[in-house]
């Protein structure tokens, strides 16, 4: 299996830096292919404007939606943006790596998203949920976390995590991929060596370590989270009365 790890975070050496390494030495040793794709260290540019485009369709008004559809149409794409689909379509499994910060994603990876997920080539009006360009691919999400787990269970003060990562959930399933359940590393203090001390970090990651590759070693096997189709859908876009779905509220 080829995996791509997506890691989101300026630090190498932080907590979820410590994560990536984890994965990337229990998959490997299951002799699955992996290529980690570091957005900070790479230098990654998140932010999506008419600068980006050369030749626009309208040099008088930036349209990215537009400006992107024509990109692609005329393999054009910017030479970061080429990398970052290359890797994505070379994965089977793609597993992001970050820290909730302010209840979601790091901009950073908020902006991957805005400029890989390309309009007219990634997703368009009938390439979505189930008939996506990624069908067939699966993606997860490991978080990192300053608060305890409590405080992020239903009524906690962190909020519901479910619900924290439910957008980042949904733009993968937009885009056609099967979402895994996410993996949440709680109470990552500072998430790194210089706030914990070196010795309090290693006991940290340790505790957790024994997990993360236990459950990576079986990660093909693993089912993806239910979410809607096309047929599960009527005209408007709403769930068919008779989806037991509707049962579940």
């Amino acid at each position: 299996m080829n995996v791509l790890l997506i890691l989101c975070h300026p630090e190498r050496q932080s907590f979820n830096g410590g994560l990536i390494d984890v994965a990337l030495s229990a998959l490997q040793s299951r002799g699955h292919s992996v290529e980690l794709d570091d957005l900070y260290g790479e230098g990654f540019d998140p932010v999506e404007h008419a600068e980006l485009y050369v030749d626009p369709v309208n040099p008088d008004y930036f349209a990215p939606l537009t400006e992107q559809r024509a990109l692609y149409d005329r393999k054009g794409l910017p030479p970061d943006i080429v990398r970052e689909i290359k890797r994505l379509d070379w994965a089977d499994l793609t597993i992001f790596q970050f820290p909730l910060w302010w209840h979601a994603q790091p901009a950073m990876l908020k902006g991957w998203l805005d400029r890989v997920f390309v309009y007219g080539g990634i997703y368009s009006g009938t390439q979505r949920y189930d008939r996506g360009y990624f069908r067939g691919k699966r993606a997860m999400l490991s978080v990192t976390t300053g608060s305890p787990q409590a405080a992020f269970m239903p009524f906690g003060r962190g909020g519901d995590m479910t619900r924290l990562l439910a957008p980042m959930h949904a733009s993968l399933n937009y885009v056609g991929y099967s979402v895994l359940a996410p993996q949440v590393s709680y109470g990552v203090q500072g998430g790194g060596i210089s706030y914990q001390g070196r010795e309090a970090f290693e006991r940290h990651l340790g505790c957790l370590k024994d997990d993360w590759a236990s459950r990576l070693m079986s990660i093909e096997d693993e089912s993806a989270i239910p979410f809607a189709g096309w047929n599960d859908w009527d005209d408007s876009g709403v769930l068919h009365h008779n989806h037991p779905a509707r049962w579940q509220i």
